[in-house]
């Protein structure tokens, strides 16, 4: 990941998000919640537009036709007592610049826009120090803008928390006053159920990332307790790995039974079907937590739906009655026909009208970013 954040340019990260967003959308994804880190070039200096690459990432996503909610990310420090890591010299800011930077990147877009939104991200209590931490949030909640920030991903990441405030991250960010409705805890992963108590009582949101976390290997979130506790989950890619809502949302499950040999671990809580339970986190849990209004038919929400070909091979047999389990469980890729969003046709059976265009640009870039490597790996080996 460092070494393609180092070697992409501008026009080049512009490209890269095209196909992300492409890709989401071809997985019925209608709205992004973009954590979005880079800021600077390379070596470390400002554009002079500080926001350029912001918006290169909005511009890819109005070329995709996805709603973005930039969560412009706040990146402070490599950790607690830590050297600055050198690939994450295009994360870094000063909480001034930070902040300045927001307030210039949200004037140039209209408010409440139907396309463009945003939100804070302070990356982690590992990344931004306490007294950072509470300013941003400040500013922020000033603006109304939904908070991120991971939280509880790994247990290194607690033992940090704890040698540097005494607290874990929930804890801390508990006795603190930054936990609140406008907040989502990205994977909380390593709570306990004092904290999950703490999360309730705050009314904030859990995004979770199976399919990340359990490729990093970071651990499986108690989410029967969590939704229980009356929780909301979100869900995130998190990264490029996999980019699939509906697999993510049944993993939430499926993780479940593994862990504790049972089945349907998270059926009927307080009366709610697992299929129901499992879709909310992939369609109306997202859109709160981005604080736009989409995820269900509602007066007043975004125009935003997918269709499914009843007949493809992954749900071929559906009826009215069980299409729901059906499309949870069992739902490919390849059975999304049509995306819209904002009442516009993004997606026409199974193709966008930019999708040559993007892949072949983003085949080109990957091509170079990777050779790039090789070549350098080659020169390493020689000189010794």
């Amino acid at each position: 990941m460092y070494h393609a954040a180092a070697q992409l340019n501008p026009e080049e990260i512009y490209d890269v998000a095209r196909m992300a967003f492409l890709e989401m959308a071809l997985a019925g994804t209608t709205t992004v919640g973009e954590f979005h880190y880079l800021h600077t070039s390379a070596d470390g200096r400002p554009y002079e537009d500080p926001n350029l690459l912001s918006k290169q990432v909005i511009a890819a996503a109005q070329s995709v036709g996805i709603r973005i909610v930039l969560l412009r990310t706040a990146y402070l420090r490599s950790g607690y007592e830590l050297p600055r890591d050198p690939g994450q010299t295009r994360f870094f800011e000063s909480t001034r610049d930070f902040l300045l930077n927001m307030d210039a990147l949200m004037e140039g877009f209209p408010a409440n826009s139907a396309e463009v939104r945003f939100g804070v991200a302070p990356h982690s209590i590992r990344a931004v120090p306490l007294s950072d931490l509470e300013e941003i949030a400040a500013w922020s909640r000033a603006r109304k803008l939904p908070l991120h920030m991971h939280v509880a991903e790994q247990i290194a990441e607690n033992a940090a928390c704890i040698r540097e405030y005494g607290y874990p991250p929930v804890e801390l960010l508990n006795r603190n006053h930054i936990l609140g409705p406008d907040f989502t805890a990205v994977h909380s992963i390593h709570v306990n159920p004092n904290e999950i108590e703490m999360l309730s009582q705050a009314k904030a949101t859990i995004c979770s990332c199976p399919t990340t976390e359990r490729n990093l290997g970071d651990g499986v979130i108690a989410v029967d307790r969590v939704m229980r506790a009356g929780i909301r989950v979100a869900l995130g890619s998190d990264s490029q790995a996999q980019i699939d809502p509906l697999e993510d949302a049944r993993e939430l499950d499926y993780h479940l039974r593994l862990r504790d040999q049972e089945r349907a671990v998270l059926d009927q809580i307080e009366g709610e079907t697992l299929a129901s339970r499992l879709f909310s986190c992939a369609t109306v849990n997202g859109a709160r937590a981005l604080s736009v209004p989409a995820g269900e038919f509602t007066t007043g929400s975004f125009a935003d739906c997918f269709t499914v070909d009843i007949n493809d091979l992954s749900i071929a047999g559906s009826s009215a009655d069980d299409l729901l389990p059906i499309t949870v469980f069992s739902l490919n890729r390849s059975a999304i026909r049509d995306v819209i969003v904002n009442g516009k046709f993004i997606v026409r059976d199974q193709q966008h009208s930019l999708q040559k265009e993007i892949v072949t640009r983003y085949n080109e870039i990957h091509r170079a970013v990777w050779q790039h490597k090789l070549l350098k790996a080659r020169t390493d080996e020689d000189s010794r």
